[in-house]
C-alpha cells in the first residue's frame, strides 16, 4: 500500500485510540460520578466499555498493520529512533490494552450482572489506572513520533 494511505490510517487509529481514552478519563468519568449512583455508575462502565473496547481493538490491529507496514518499507535498521520508541510503546499499549479488554473488562461485566458492587467498583478502577497508564504512552508515543527524523 502506498505510504501516505497508511499513514492516514496509522494516525486516524491513533486519534480514535488516545482520544477516546482521553474522553473516558477526563469528560466521561468525572460526570458520572456526578450524576450517577455507583451501581448507576458501574452499569454504565459496562455499557461504554462494551462498545469503546470493541472499536479500540479495531483501531489496535490498524496501528500494528499500519505501523509494521510503514516500518517495512524503510526497513527497521534505516528507521529513525522516534519510530523505535513509538513501537516500543505501541507494543506496551498494546498489552495494556490486551489486559483491560481480555481480563479485567470481562470481570467488570461478571461483577455487574452478579450486582457485586465493591468487586466491580475495584475493577474498575484498575481499568482507570491502566487507562491512565496508556494514555501517558500514548503521548509519548505521539512525542516520539514527531521528533522521529
Amino acid at each position: 500500500m502506498p505510504r501516505q494511505p497508511l499513514i492516514f490510517l496509522h494516525l486516524l487509529a491513533a486519534i480514535a485510540w488516545i482520544g477516546g481514552m482521553f474522553f473516558a478519563y477526563f469528560c466521561l468519568r468525572p460526570a458520572a460520578t456526578e450524576a450517577l449512583d455507583p451501581p448507576g455508575r458501574l452499569r454504565l462502565w459496562s455499557a461504554v466499555f462494551a462498545r469503546f473496547l470493541r472499536y479500540t481493538a479495531v483501531a489496535v490491529a490498524v496501528l500494528l498493520a499500519t505501523g509494521f507496514a510503514l516500518l517495512g518499507q524503510v526497513g527497521f535498521r534505516q528507521a529513525p529512533l522516534g519510530w523505535h520508541v513509538m513501537m516500543t510503546l505501541g507494543l506496551v499499549m498494546t498489552a495494556v490494552f490486551a489486559c483491560v479488554y481480555g481480563v479485567l473488562y470481562p470481570q467488570l461485566r461478571r461483577h455487574c450482572a452478579a450486582s457485586s458492587w465493591p468487586a466491580a467498583a475495584e475493577t474498575l478502577n484498575r481499568i482507570r489506572r491502566l487507562v491512565a497508564v496508556n494514555l501517558v504512552l500514548g503521548v509519548c508515543a505521539v512525542a516520539a513520533a514527531i521528533t522521529a527524523r
